[in-house]
């Protein structure tokens, strides 16, 4: 290996998308199973909360708990939501599966050197912040929680001092944040096709009922189609100069971020499985600076 490739820090940036993400855990699985490592990761929303499972290096384990509990009412339904305020029953979720029903390999992830980053949105600054979990224990899962709590299906989350909900509200694909921690060869998974735009949301006026009383964040919601598609245009003018490596579907997954049918979120699962065997080859000449 020469200097260049020596200097090389290798970096994983997984964008959100609720049950979407089914398309990331097939890329990472493939990853897995084919011993394609990185320096460090950094996730938002679904991003955070299936891609941790490439520090605890457990190939399956998020679409198979996805199908397992996709009709269970604590793990996602309106009943829960009416009950606890959480779409994604946040006990459930963050502490009964990963402690007991299909549990998180802390052991492995601790001694896993590879840096997993979260990143959630602050409601008071509207600001993103960058949370790096190191031990995956309950305040780090809260921390992962916060970066999935989707505005209207999630009570604010309140960790460490802050007050927080999904990191897709201000910082959808947090490339930049990867490179200004030094990482410098990143592969950016994508969970929307290369031609998808984003459009301010319809729901905008009960997100200015249910959050008035954080106006930072309404302001950060406004804005959120405008960034997201600043950075997607950024990332793929990158991509095509091999700046950085890009995997995303070829067309839109027509998934509800909710989905709750197994079958489906089998569907996507293969698809980002087939996509990444496809690119093997490409991401490790990328990774290895070739």
């Amino acid at each position: 290996m020469n200097e260049t490739n020596a200097n090389l820090k290798k970096g994983l940036v997984m964008a959100g998308g609720a049950m979407r993400g089914m398309f990331t855990a097939g890329v990472l699985d493939v990853f897995m199973e084919n011993s394609i490592e990185f320096d460090g990761a950094v996730g938002v929303s679904a991003g955070a909360t299936f891609g941790c499972n490439i520090k605890s290096k457990q190939i399956g384990r998020a679409i198979r708990y996805n199908k397992r509990f996709s009709h269970d009412w604590r793990y996602c339904s309106l009943r829960s939501l009416f009950l606890t305020g959480d779409l994604y029953g946040a006990e459930f979720c963050y502490e009964k599966i990963p402690n007991e029903l299909d549990i998180l390999d802390l052991e492995t992830y601790r001694k896993n050197p590879m840096e997993f980053y979260c990143v959630a949105s602050d409601c008071v600054t509207g600001k993103p912040f960058y949370k790096k979990l190191e031990t995956c224990d309950k305040n780090d899962l809260t921390w992962m929680r916060a970066s999935a709590s989707m505005p209207l299906a999630s009570t604010v989350v309140d960790v460490d001092g802050y007050k927080l909900l999904d990191g897709g509200m201000t910082d959808p694909i947090p490339l930049e944040f990867f490179e200004s921690k030094g990482y410098n060869r990143n592969v950016v998974i994508l969970t929307q096709p290369r031609s998808y735009r984003r459009k301010t949301t319809a729901l905008m006026p009960l997100m200015k009922i249910a959050l008035r009383k954080y106006p930072e964040i309404i302001k950060a919601m406004q804005n959120q189609a405008q960034v997201y598609n600043s950075e997607a245009d950024q990332i793929f003018r990158r991509a095509d100069q091999g700046e950085v490596y890009v995997i995303c579907p070829e067309y839109s997954l027509q998934i509800c971020r909710t989905e709750r049918n197994p079958a489906r979120l089998d569907e996507v699962y293969e698809m980002g499985r087939i996509i990444a065997s496809s690119k093997l080859n490409e991401v490790r000449d990328f990774l290895s600076g070739r």
